[in-house]
C-alpha cells in the first residue's frame, strides 16, 4: 500500500494510535484513486485517534474513524469537500500551515502545542524547515544562551541546569565532542512521543546541537518504540535500540548501554561533559524534548516562542495525555485534557513528589521549590489508591533497579523499602524516614539515589496520619494489601 503526503492535495491524515489503523489506511487509499493524498502520523499526544480531513485550509476532525468512514471522508474529499456533519470539530486556517490546526475545544485545545506541533500533522520522517546546515553555529549558541534554556527531564546532560554551559565545556573540552539523543528512559512517554510524531525534527535538531559544539558524530540511544520512526528518517545518525533491561534514565547509564557494558551503572561525574562521555570524549547528552526546544529557539518568529514544558497525565485517566504547559501556567490546567475523579498526584514520574495540589506553576524551579520531580509526568491516582502503598512499590523499585555502586543508594533504598514494610507490623518511625530520605538525597552520586526517596518524603510531609493509620492496621482508602 502506498501512503503519500502532498501539501497541495486534499488531504486524510491517519494518526498512530488509529484503532485498526492499518484497516484504515487501506480503505483510504482505496477511495483516494490518485486525487486525495493519503497521510500516516504519529500521535497527537490526544486521548482520542484522529483522522484528520485537510482541503484548502480547512480542517475537519473525527475521532476513532472506521474503515467505512474513512472511506466515506476520502471520497467526500475526492469530491472537493471536508465531510464537517459528523465532525468532532472543524479549523479554519493557512493551508500552509506546518504543525496540527488546534481546535476552541478538547483535549487538543489544553495548552500551547509549540513542540508538540508537528505530531499528528506531519510524517514523522520530515525533516523540517530550515534545516540544521541552515544556522550558524555562533547564532544558535548565542540565541540558546540569551534564552537561558534548561534542559528536560532526567535522562538531559544538562537536568534543570544550563543548556550552553554545557555546550561550553565541551567545546573547550579537548577530544572530538559527540552528540547522544538520549530517548530510552522508559519513564519519559513525552520523549518517545516526539520520536514517534517528529523524528525527523528530533534528529534535525540534533544535528543542530552537533552544528553549534563542533560534534563530529550524533548517535541515539531509543527504546523500542522510539527508534523505529528515528531509523527510519535519512540522516547520518547512528540509531541504536536500548536493551531490553534498560530501565533507567541517567545520562551516563546510556553511555555505558552504548558502549555495550555488561553491568550498566552511573558513572562518577565531575562538573561538565568531559570525563564522563563516551568513550572518553567530550559528550552533550539531550532528551528529545530538549531538541524540540533548541529547534523552537531557531524558528523564523522566535519572538513567539515560549518556555515551555510536555507533562504526560496518566494513572487514573480515562486515556492518558500529552499536554505542553507555558512555565508560568498551574500543572492544574493539564487536567482539562483528560476525565479523572482523582485529587491525589505523584508530579515527576517513578520517583515524583507526592501531593494533593496542583497549584504549582510548570517550570522547573518552581517544581523543585515544591519538592516535586521536573520528569514531567503527572500521575493521578485514584481515590482507592493507597499512598502508603504507592511510595511502597516506588522502593521496591528503588531497592531492585539501583546499580549498586554507590551506597547511599544501594544500601538506603534497601533500608527505605524495609522501614516502609514494617509499618505494617506497627512500627512507623516517620523522623527516621525522613533522616534516611535526607542522606539518600544529599550524598547519592546519581539522580536516581537522589530522587528515590522523594515519594516517601512528601508523601509524609502530606498524608502523615495515613502512615499512622497503617501502623495502627487500618488503611484509610480500605483498600491496601501492603506491598512486595
Amino acid at each position: 500500500m502506498s501512503v503519500t503526503g502532498d501539501d497541495s492535495a486534499p488531504t486524510i491524515r491517519v494518526s498512530a494510535d488509529t484503532p485498526d489503523r492499518t484497516a484504515v489506511l487501506e480503505a483510504a487509499e482505496a477511495a483516494a484513486e490518485g486525487t486525495v493524498s493519503v497521510l500516516s502520523v504519529g500521535p497527537t499526544g490526544s486521548p482520542s485517534s484522529l483522522g484528520l480531513c485537510t482541503i484548502d485550509g480547512t480542517t475537519a476532525f473525527h475521532a476513532t474513524p472506521t474503515p467505512e468512514e474513512a472511506f466515506d471522508l476520502v471520497t467526500a474529499l475526492a469530491a472537493g469537500g471536508v465531510s464537517t456533519d459528523a465532525a468532532d470539530a472543524v479549523v479554519e486556517h493557512d493551508p500552509e500551515i506546518k504543525t496540527l490546526p488546534v481546535p476552541d475545544s478538547g483535549p487538543l485545545s489544553v495548552g500551547t502545542r509549540q513542540i508538540l506541533g508537528p505530531c499528528g500533522w506531519i510524517a514523522p520522517t520530515e525533516t523540517p524547515r530550515p534545516t540544521a546546515d541552515e544556522h550558524e553555529p555562533d547564532t544558535i549558541r548565542s540565541r540558546v544562551t540569551a534564552a537561558g534554556l534548561l534542559g528536560r527531564g532526567r535522562a538531559d546532560g544538562a537536568r534543570d541546569a544550563s543548556v550552553s554551559d554545557l555546550w561550553e565545556r565541551a567545546r573547550n573540552a579537548s577530544g572530538d565532542p559527540v552528540v547522544v539523543v538520549h530517548a530510552a528512559d522508559t519513564d519519559a512517554p513525552a520523549d518517545e512521543l516526539l520520536c514517534q510524531g517528529a523524528a525527523g525534527h528530533v534528529l534535525d535538531a540534533a544535528s543542530i546541537v552537533a552544528d553549534a559544539v563542533g560534534a563530529t558524530d550524533v548517535v541515539a540511544l531509543a527504546s523500542d518504540v522510539a527508534s523505529e520512526p528515528l531509523d527510519a528518517v535519512e540522516s547520518e545518525v547512528t540509531i541504536r535500540t536500548a536493551p531490553a533491561s534498560f530501565r533507567v534514565g541517567e545520562p551516563t547509564m546510556a553511555l555505558e548501554a552504548l558502549e555495550g557494558s555488561d553491568r550498566i551503572e552511573a558513572r562518577r561525574r565531575p562538573p561538565g561533559p568531559e570525563k564522563w562521555g563516551l568513550y572518553g570524549r567530550p559528550t552533550i547528552v539531550h532528551t528529545p524534548r530538549t531538541l524540540l526546544q533548541i529547534r523552537a529557539l531557531l524558528a523564523d518568529d522566535t519572538a513567539s516562542v515560549s518556555d515551555t514544558r510536555l507533562f504526560t497525565v496518566r494513572g487514573a485517566v480515562s486515556t492518558p495525555a500529552a499536554v505542553e504547559l507555558s512555565s508560568n501556567c498551574p500543572l492544574s490546567d493539564a487536567l482539562d485534557a483528560v476525565e479523572t475523579d482523582g485529587d491525589r498526584y505523584v508530579i515527576g514520574g517513578r520517583f515524583g513528589g507526592v501531593t494533593e495540589t496542583l497549584d504549582v506553576p510548570a517550570s522547573a524551579p518552581a517544581l523543585e521549590a515544591a519538592d516535586l520531580g521536573t520528569e514531567g509526568v503527572i500521575e493521578v491516582l485514584a481515590p482507592d489508591d493507597c499512598v502508603v502503598a504507592t511510595v511502597g512499590e516506588r522502593a521496591a523499585f528503588a531497592r531492585e533497579e539501583n546499580c549498586g555502586r554507590c551506597v547511599p543508594c544501594r544500601e538506603g533504598s534497601k533500608q527505605l523499602h524495609g522501614a516502609l514494610r514494617e509499618i505494617y507490623d506497627g512500627d512507623f518511625d516517620g523522623d527516621g524516614l525522613r533522616t534516611l530520605a535526607r542522606v539518600m538525597r544529599t550524598t547519592s552520586l546519581c539522580a536516581f539515589g537522589a530522587a528515590a526517596a522523594r515519594p516517601i518524603r512528601t508523601a509524609l510531609d502530606a498524608f502523615e496520619p495515613e502512615f499512622r493509620a497503617h501502623a495502627e492496621g487500618r488503611c484509610p482508602t480500605g483498600s491496601c494489601e501492603g506491598f512486595r
